[in-house]
């Protein structure tokens, strides 16, 4: 199944009375550090802290009451796990997830405080291997990414930002499997084709960055960013593909870029992301030299599920880096 703007105006109407439209708001904060025009689009703000329930919504909308009679089950680590927990909730569905043993606390304990029930596998790779069996038994699989009505629900972010920043000439998004930044590609590019649609990765969660460069996709051993709701231990051929299509390209920032943005948007902007949000800022420093004072950059701010004993770590890790 293909992935066309249609499906993402029809997702739009679909998930409307089941998500927040989040805010869009320029900075001039941001504008003057990167000598250019720039926006942010406070995704973070979404239910349960990120974009993620715009395409779990899409996915259990769909479904018939026969098809998901045993459940709905998904695979992850961080925020697709709480956003399938939250529809299934709202829905008066089952919900199981198949958690990584590595997955942060916040994150599990989230999940299960909307009523889901979590599985532990060793790894990502596991976990994915473990979901077709559960299919076999009759769970209904929401995909993280490879699954175009998941795509098109996340694709709505791009419709709210052409409508609200009508001028963007680019927009920087993080990658992960490449759903995300695809379908807000697909919206983006079938009304406006000349935006600039930049990828961003953390080293150690940069699936799509090597796949792209190989030409296929590449698997990752292990994920090691701090960035952990980047987290896809490969892109699909879909996903993959389309990134081909739609992407200027991906850039890779190492974690302590990441963290550095995160810090400062927390200080200037008064937002809290997580570093796969935050990260975006970092690629766009890098990447500035694409920017002229003319063009209009969109930030996606994607999510803000950063746990506070996080957030003093890397601050107090940072102070001291600083005063070394």
């Amino acid at each position: 199944m293909s992935l066309s703007l249609k499906d993402i105006q029809s997702a739009r109407q679909r998930i409307a009375p089941c998500i927040r439209r989040t805010p869009l708001t320029p900075s001039t904060t941001l504008s003057e550090r990167l000598k250019t025009n720039v926006y942010v689009k406070l995704e973070l703000f979404q239910k349960t802290g990120s974009f993620k329930v715009r395409g779990a919504f899409n996915k259990a909308l769909t479904l018939k009451p026969e098809e998901c009679e045993r459940g709905i089950v998904a695979v992850s680590g961080g925020n697709h796990a709480q956003a399938v927990a939250y529809a299934a909730r709202a829905l008066d569905l089952r919900a199981l997830v198949l958690m990584p043993e590595s997955t942060p606390r916040n994150y599990i304990d989230a999940t299960r405080g909307y009523g889901a029930e979590v599985k532990f596998a060793a790894t990502a790779a596991a976990a994915f291997s473990e979901v077709a069996e559960y299919e076999r038994q009759g769970w209904v699989y929401i995909h993280p990414f490879d699954d175009p009505l998941v795509m098109a629900g996340q694709g709505t972010v791009g419709l709210e930002i052409l409508e609200d920043a009508p001028q963007v000439t680019d927009i920087v998004i993080s990658v992960g499997g490449g759903g995300f930044a695809c379908g807000l590609a697909t919206a983006v590019k079938s009304l406006k084709p000349g935006v600039r649609v930049w990828g961003v990765e953390t080293e150690g969660a940069d699936c799509m960055a090597k796949s792209l460069a190989a030409g296929k996709v590449v698997t990752l051993e292990a994920i090691t960013s701090i960035a952990r709701t980047l987290g896809a231990p490969a892109p699909s051929e879909r996903t993959l593909e389309m990134a081909q299509r739609y992407l200027e390209g991906v850039t890779v920032v190492p974690d302590s870029e990441a963290i550095s943005s995160l810090l400062f948007l927390l200080e200037r902007l008064k937002v809290l992301t997580e570093p796969a949000a935050s990260c975006t800022l970092a690629a766009a420093d890098r990447l500035r030299g694409n920017f002229s004072p003319d063009r209009h950059v969109v930030l996606v701010l994607c999510g803000g599920n950063f746990a506070v004993s996080d957030l003093a770590k890397v601050s107090s890790d940072a102070g001291e880096a600083a005063e070394s």
